[in-house]
C-alpha cells in the first residue's frame, strides 16, 4: 500500500517532552464544554427529586464521553509528533467536533441526539481510522486498528440510540460507553490484531502526557473562577455573596496547592506506560469532576444564599472536594510508594461534616467547606515539606 506524502513517517514520529501551543488551543474549547456540563449539573439541582437520579446519570454519561475524547486525543499527541500537519488536522477537527458536542449537550436527549451521536462517532472512529491507514503494514498500526474495532462496535450503538430516542437512547448510549471503557481497561483486545498488554505499545511520552494533564487541570480550575465570578457580577456584592466568593477563591488555591505540590515519599514503579496513562487519566477525571461540582455548588449558593439549604446542594459542595482528594490520592497507587494519609483523612473529615452542614445556611456551608479544604492543604504542606514546585508524577 502506497503511503501518501502527508502521512509519510508517522510510525517513526515521536512526541516531544513539552506540549504544543495548538494542544493548549484545543483545550480552550473545553472551557465551554465544562461550562455546559456545569450548567447541566446546576439544572439537575433544580428539578424534582424523583427525576434527579436519571438526570444525574445523563450528566455523568456526557461527562465520561467528553472525557474519553480528550483522553484519547492526549494519548495520540503524546505518542506522535503533534507538530506534524496530519496530527494537527486531527486535533483541530476534534476541537470543532467537541464544540459541536458542547452545543448539543442541553438537548442531547432530545432534538439534538442524532447530531451529538454522529459527531461523537465521527471523532472516535475517525481518529483511529486515520492512524490505522497511515501506518498500514507497520507493527505500530495494530493498536489503532484494535481501537478502531472497539469504537466501530460502540458507534453502532451510539447511532442506534440516537435513532431510537426515549428510554432506549439512554440504554444504547450507556452500553456503548461501557464498551469503550472496557476496551480502554483491557487495551482493546482483538483476535489476530493482538490481545497482550505490551510494556509501551503506543510509545507514549510520559512527560508530554503529564504536561497535557496539568494543562487540562488548569483549564478545569478556571471553571470555579468563571462560575462564581459570573454569579456575583450580575447582582453585585453582598455579605453572603462576598463570603462565598472568598470561599471559592480559597478553594481554588487549595486545589492548586494540593495538585501541584502534594508529594508522597518514593517513586512510581509501574513500567507500563499505557496503564500509567489510563490510571492517571482516571485520576484526573475524578479531579475534574470534583472541580465541576465545586464550581456548581458555589455558584448555586451565590444565586440562592437563603436557608434552608437543599441536601443535594450540600452533597455537591462537599462531594466536589471529596472527588478531587480521591483523584489526587489515586495518583499514589504504586505499591512501591508509601501512601500519604493527609488526603484520605481530608476525605473522611468532609464526609463526616456533611450531616451537620445540612442544618446550616448555604453561605456557612460554602465557607466551612472552603476552610476544611484549606486546612487539608496547610496540613499537607506541614507534613510534606517541599521546596520548588513540581508536577505530579504519572
Amino acid at each position: 500500500m502506497l503511503t501518501p506524502s502527508w502521512s509519510r513517517g508517522l510510525p517513526n514520529s515521536r512526541s516531544p517532552r513539552s506540549a504544543t501551543v495548538l494542544e493548549l488551543l484545543v483545550d480552550v474549547v473545553y472551557v465551554f464544554a465544562l461550562a455546559r456540563l456545569a450548567g447541566r449539573v446546576a439544572d439537575d439541582l433544580t428539578i424534582v427529586r424523583h427525576a434527579l437520579l436519571s438526570e444525574a446519570g445523563q450528566t455523568l454519561l456526557f461527562f465520561t464521553a467528553m472525557w474519553m475524547i480528550w483522553f484519547l486525543n492526549a494519548v495520540m499527541s503524546s505518542t506522535y509528533d503533534p507538530r506534524r500537519t496530519d496530527i494537527q488536522v486531527i486535533l483541530l477537527a476534534t476541537m470543532f467536533g467537541t464544540l459541536v458536542l458542547a452545543v448539543s449537550l442541553p438537548q442531547a436527549f432530545g432534538q439534538r441526539g442524532l447530531i451529538f451521536a454522529c459527531t461523537y462517532v465521527i471523532i472516535q472512529v475517525g481518529r483511529p481510522l486515520y492512524l490505522t491507514l497511515a501506518q498500514w503494514g507497520h507493527p505500530r498500526g495494530k493498536l489503532p486498528a484494535r481501537v478502531l474495532t472497539w469504537h466501530t462496535v460502540s458507534g453502532v450503538l451510539w447511532i442506534g440510540g440516537a435513532i431510537s430516542g426515549g428510554f432506549g437512547r439512554g440504554v444504547f448510549w450507556t452500553i456503548a460507553l461501557a464498551i469503550e471503557l472496557v476496551g480502554s481497561a483491557t487495551h482493546w483486545p482483538v483476535p489476530r490484531l493482538g490481545t497482550k498488554r505490551a510494556r509501551n505499545p503506543f510509545g507514549i511520552s510520559e512527560a508530554h502526557l503529564a504536561e497535557r494533564y496539568n494543562q487540562f487541570f488548569m483549564i478545569a480550575l478556571a471553571e470555579v473562577v468563571l462560575e462564581t465570578g459570573l454569579a456575583v457580577s450580575f447582582p453585585g456584592f453582598s455579605t453572603g455573596r462576598t463570603i462565598t466568593l472568598i470561599a471559592a477563591f480559597v478553594t481554588v488555591v487549595a486545589f492548586w496547592r494540593l495538585y501541584f505540590y502534594h508529594l508522597a515519599p518514593g517513586q512510581a514503579a509501574d513500567s507500563n506506560a499505557l496503564r500509567l496513562a489510563r490510571s492517571s487519566g482516571f485520576s484526573l477525571m475524578l479531579i475534574v469532576a470534583g472541580i465541576i461540582c465545586t464550581a456548581v455548588g458555589f455558584g448555586q449558593v451565590i444565586h440562592d444564599p437563603h436557608p434552608p439549604i437543599d441536601w443535594a446542594l450540600v452533597v455537591i459542595i462537599c462531594g466536589g472536594p471529596v472527588l478531587f482528594l480521591i483523584g489526587r490520592a489515586y495518583l499514589e497507587r504504586s505499591p512501591m510508594r508509601r501512601r500519604c494519609r493527609v488526603l484520605p483523612i481530608g476525605v473522611l473529615v468532609l464526609v463526616v461534616a456533611t450531616l451537620p452542614l445540612l442544618f446550616l445556611p448555604p453561605v456557612a456551608v460554602a465557607a466551612i467547606s472552603g476552610l476544611i479544604l484549606a486546612g487539608i492543604a496547610v496540613a499537607d504542606g506541614y507534613f510534606h515539606g517541599r521546596g520548588s514546585q513540581t508536577n505530579p508524577t504519572l
